[in-house]
């Protein structure tokens, strides 16, 4: 349904975006990671209109993206977007109706998702008033209150509670199943990797890596743990296939390359003397991104 294709994006002599690329289909949870300024936030203001691209274009359900479109579009900037002085219902039922919402459709949608996040003895306070985790919690309302066709997230975990952290990865799974692409960045890569459908890892604004977590962690190989006590320093440099990352309490942490056959590396630690274990690891999103991005994991 979304698709960003060959989006490029220069401030003077700095790229933002240089020819970022994905597709997002209906219903599905994307991913995008990268560190700071590599260039998520550039690319979803982009998607929503708020720039303009230099080169490439952002098409939805085949379309170039327009006004219409957009407004029917959910964005959560990483940065609060509401009026603080405003009380919170207010605000929520405010936005609904200018993304088109009738007055009476506008204030049952502010009172549904009020509830749903946990906020209805907050419905009548100033935002400015707030924890800045409730604030969060408004500033999400405010994306979801119009029904949107596409949700775009900017770091929509960012100063939550556990239980509200819950609550939100449950209304993202509502969300998708109903239809709604969503777009979502998060530095908590273990949240992205619990929720996603598919990943993409941007750095100095191109995309390095997509796809799902399954298919990053078959194109990195595995980490394999040897439990050698007896194995001198060094047993395993030569190997083919194979890195050291590491040697802990008698414990070798191997990377071994996609495709690389164990037998000679389990052969290789039983001649240095008895082997109490010998397992394979699939790296976590965590380790996956630092091999995206070029970062030692060890």
């Amino acid at each position: 349904m979304l698709r960003v294709d060959g989006v490029t994006k220069r401030y003077g002599d700095v790229l933002a975006c240089d020819r970022v690329s994905f597709d997002v289909g209906a219903g599905e949870l994307f991913g995008f990671v990268g560190g700071n300024g590599a260039g998520k936030t550039t690319t979803m203001r982009i998607v929503l209109g708020v720039l303009a691209p230099d080169a490439g274009e952002v098409r939805f359900r085949g379309a170039p993206v327009d006004h219409a479109a957009r407004r029917r579009f959910g964005y959560l900037p990483e940065e609060r977007g509401l009026y603080p002085r405003m009380r919170v219902l207010d605000q929520l039922v405010y936005l609904a109706e200018l993304h088109g919402a009738d007055t009476n459709a506008a204030h049952r949608a502010a009172e549904q998702w009020v509830a749903r996040l946990g906020l209805r003895e907050h419905r009548d306070t100033e935002v400015q008033r707030l924890s800045l985790g409730n604030q969060q919690r408004v500033q999400l309302a405010a994306a979801l209150v119009h029904d949107p066709l596409l949700l775009v997230l900017d770091e929509p975990f960012s100063g939550l509670d556990p239980l509200a952290v819950d609550v939100l990865v449950e209304v993202l799974r509502e969300q998708a199943a109903a239809g709604v692409p969503v777009v979502f960045s998060s530095h908590q890569l273990d949240l992205v990797e619990r929720l996603c459908d598919r990943v993409g890892i941007i750095k100095g604004g191109r995309v390095v890596a997509g796809g799902t977590v399954a298919q990053l962690r078959a194109g990195s190989g595995s980490t394999l743990v040897v439990d050698a006590p007896a194995a001198p320093a060094g047993w395993a440099a030569g190997l083919a296939g194979v890195t050291v990352l590491g040697v802990h309490n008698g414990q070798t942490r191997l990377r071994v390359a996609p495709g690389t056959d164990d037998q000679p590396i389990l052969a290789a630690a039983l001649a240095t003397g008895p082997v109490r274990g010998f397992t394979h690891q699939h790296p976590s999103l965590a380790e996956l991104y630092r091999d995206a991005v070029g970062v030692d994991s060890r």
